[in-house]
């Protein structure tokens, strides 16, 4: 069998082989190009695992390209058509909507998790819109729409949004449409797709991949073995599956060559370096490429849009602080432009179709906001969801300050339910995990004391791998931070940066 015409690695190559194997056992022909109907019962999990660096998402990439061109549907998670019995299906997932919106960037339609487990319900009118621009109807007539104030001007708006990104939420936002309009509600999904992609697979918990295993009955895990396991496991869901089903990637130093982030978190493997050998060689880095930067405090102005990344929870309370008494933050309210991390929804069980319509919005655990203002509604934020394809919503909310020394949270805006917050001007390497931002501060005190701890995880010394995924956030630039000081802004908080949209979405209480 053929690779593409796209130069891989030997590894590469093998893993394109294996997998274009067993897309071929489900029906599917990369090599011809052709779908044939799919196999009943049949079920298959494999794993690509590799370092940051080893191809693992150049491979990803060149896949998506193969089954769409074979004639799979990208099921994106903004809107399903109608159901086909010849169609064959490929969803791109991602745990996080960062982690989402990396691939997107990279031309990949990547969505979360959330998106693909609860699917969007149209109001009937807007689905005949939906429909056209998905290609799988025609041109709807503006006067025959129950639609007020909708205009040809607004569909060729719709339409040309929809032709640069294959965004349908997007594309009605575009017109003039508001979300709350358009999509009524949020169901579990019921109908299983075909292939499945998961990037950034170690942040899997088993209930997710249980969760995955009964949608897809061919799923692919896209994962680093070198990351921190989930939060309260020992493993991750690829180390599960048995060593034939797990394709290994090395590193490719054609990709990473002059990249010295890469090389610095590929010098943590070599078993005879200890932290203050580390710690002398990002020294050593950082006189040669200003693409590392040995960093004598903290710089405020960074910690609005990526948060340092720290080990200890003691750490994350105390930048936060110096954070918000560095840009002038009162006590009882929050400024516009502080960031926030979504600490989960609280609502009780009978408001479950809340928590879907939050949680499909982008208001998941770990997911990163930027704080707009007060909403219309008591109770209410403006918020910015970063990595999301409709960012900005307005959401019950309830944000928790933490304070050093003090046992209850500070909170300074409270609904009675709803999506919940912690501040996110420094956040743990753990919740970092599957995120990446241009510049990443990482505060080096933490891992000396994780150092000092002795701590192992999985035999490997715990500092080496918060280290390594700390680092690995980073895209373009690196702080290594070694003093505990705070460099003060020289400019207010802004949301001047952040993308407009045209509408608001309303979510949470009535």
């Amino acid at each position: 069998m053929q690779a593409p015409a796209l130069t891989f690695s030997d590894d590469q190559a093998e893993a394109y082989d294996r997998l274009a194997a067993a897309f071929l056992g489900a029906g599917i022909d990369l090599a011809e190009g052709v779908l044939q109907p799919a196999a009943e019962g049949r079920t298959s999990v494999l794993a690509v695992v590799g370092k940051a660096g080893s191809g693992k998402t150049m491979l990803l990439a060149e896949l998506y390209r193969g089954l769409k061109a074979a004639g799979l549907d990208v099921v994106s998670g903004d809107y399903e058509g109608k159901k086909r019995k010849d169609r064959r299906t490929l969803a791109i997932l991602a745990p996080t909507n960062k982690a989402a919106s990396v691939l997107r960037l990279r031309g990949v339609p990547a969505t979360t998790i959330h998106r693909i487990l609860y699917t969007p319900v149209y109001d009937p009118e807007y689905e005949k819109i939906a429909e056209w621009l998905a290609g799988t109807g025609t041109r709807p007539v503006v006067d025959n729409l129950a639609i007020a104030g909708l205009t040809d001007l607004a569909l060729d708006r719709a339409h040309a949004f929809y032709q640069q990104v294959a965004s349908i939420p997007g594309a009605l936002a575009s017109a003039g449409l508001k979300g709350s309009d358009f999509i009524k509600g949020w169901k579990r999904r019921e109908e299983p797709l075909d292939v499945g992609f998961v990037d950034e697979s170690s942040m899997l918990d088993e209930r997710q991949f249980n969760d995955l295993q009964e949608i897809f009955p061919t799923l692919v895990l896209f994962g680093d073995p070198a990351q921190l396991a989930p939060v309260q496991s020992d493993r991750m869901m690829f180390d599960t599956l048995p060593e034939t089903r797990k394709l290994v990637l090395h590193r490719i130093h054609r990709q990473t060559q002059d990249n010295p982030i890469l090389d610095l978190a590929h010098a943590l493997a070599d078993d005879r370096i200890g932290f203050e050998a580390f710690e002398r060689l990002v020294e050593e880095t950082s006189r040669k490429d200003d693409r590392v930067v040995w960093a004598e405090r903290v710089e405020a102005a960074l910690m609005a849009r990526s948060p340092v990344l720290v080990w200890r929870n003691a750490t994350r309370v105390r930048l936060i602080q110096a954070f918000r008494n560095a840009y002038g933050a009162p006590e009882d309210a929050l400024l516009p432009g502080e960031p926030l991390i979504c600490d989960g929804i609280e609502l009780p069980l009978k408001h479950r179709q809340k928590r879907i319509d939050l949680e499909a919005r982008g208001l998941i655990k770990g997911a990163q906001v930027i704080y707009l203002g007060e909403g219309s509604r008591d109770g209410f934020a403006r918020l910015h969801v970063v990595g999301a394809e409709e960012p900005q919503v307005s959401a019950a909310s309830i944000i928790k300050i933490e304070k050093p020394d003090e046992e209850e949270p500070f909170i300074p805006h409270a609904a009675r339910m709803g999506a919940a917050f912690l501040h996110g001007a420094a956040v743990t390497i753990h919740k970092a995990q599957g995120s990446q931002w241009d510049e990443v501060q990482v505060f080096a005190p933490d891992l000396q004391a994780a150092a000092f701890s002795g701590r192992s995880e999985a035999g490997v010394p715990l500092w080496k791998r918060l280290a390594y995924v700390a680092i690995t956030r980073a895209q373009t630039r690196l702080f290594w931070v070694v003093r505990n000081r705070l460099a003060r802004p020289t400019e207010p908080l802004s949301i001047e940066d952040l993308k407009r949209e045209p509408a608001l979405l309303a979510l949470g209480e009535e």
